[in-house]
C-alpha cells in the first residue's frame, strides 16, 4: 500500500483556488465609490416567478465613472429591480427614466468605508475557513493511508506538501484582501 498512495494534489490545489476565486467575487459586489456592474451580480430580481440575476433582465452600462445604468427590456420588471436595488442593501437609490434604471453612485463617507473593509474582511476569513477545511481533508486522506501503512517519512512528505499549498493559498486571500481593503479606504 505504501507504494501506492498518491494525493491529488491537483485536485486540492483546484478547490482552494475556487475559494480565492469566490472570494473575488464577493470582493468584486462590494462597492468602492467607483461605478462597476459586477457590484449588481449578487442582486436577484423576482422575474417571471423566479430569482433572477440582474443581467438577465437587462442590459447593465457603466456610461461614466460615478453611474450604472440598466436597460430593463421588459417594461413590466422596472418596479421590480428597481426594489430589488433598494432592497440589496447597496445604499444606491435607483432614477427611474422609461425603461432605463439609473443608479449614481455615491461618494463613500469614512464610516462607511470603514463597514466595507470589515465586510471584505469577513469574505476572507470565510475564504481562510474554506481552504483550511480543504486541507483537513487532505491531512485526514493521509492519516488513511498511514493507518492502511503509508511509511512515516511518506507521511511526513504529504503532511508538508499539503501545508505549504495551504500556506500559499491563504498569503493570496491575505494579499487579495489587502489590495481591496486599500482600494475601499482610497478617497
Amino acid at each position: 500500500m505504501s507504494d501506492d498512495f498518491e494525493l491529488d494534489t491537483d485536485d486540492l490545489a483546484r478547490r482552494m483556488d475556487g475559494a480565492i476565486a469566490n472570494l473575488r467575487v464577493e470582493l468584486a459586489s462590494l462597492r468602492t465609490g467607483r461605478a462597476s456592474g459586477s457590484m449588481l451580480e449578487p442582486i436577484m430580481v423576482d422575474a417571471y416567478g423566479s430569482p433572477t440575476p440582474i443581467n438577465q433582465v437587462g442590459t447593465v452600462n457603466v456610461p461614466e465613472p460615478r453611474m450604472v445604468t440598466i436597460n430593463v427590456w421588459d417594461k413590466g420588471l422596472v418596479g421590480k429591480v428597481e426594489k430589488a436595488i433598494r432592497d440589496s442593501g447597496l445604499g444606491i437609490n435607483p432614477q427611474l427614466n422609461g425603461t432605463i434604471i439609473m443608479l449614481p453612485i455615491p461618494e463613500l463617507n469614512e464610516e462607511r468605508r470603514r463597514e466595507l473593509t470589515k465586510v471584505a474582511g469577513n469574505y476572507a476569513e470565510s475564504a481562510r475557513v474554506s481552504i483550511r477545511n480543504l486541507r483537513r481533508d487532505g491531512m485526514d486522506q493521509i492519516k488513511k493511508a498511514k493507518a492502511e501503512g503509508l511509511s512515516e517519512d511518506d507521511q511526513k512528505f504529504w503532511e508538508t506538501t499539503v501545508q505549504e499549498m495551504t500556506d500559499a493559498h491563504i498569503k493570496s486571500v491575505d494579499e487579495t484582501l489587502e489590495i481591496k481593503q486599500a482600494e475601499i479606504m482610497q478617497v
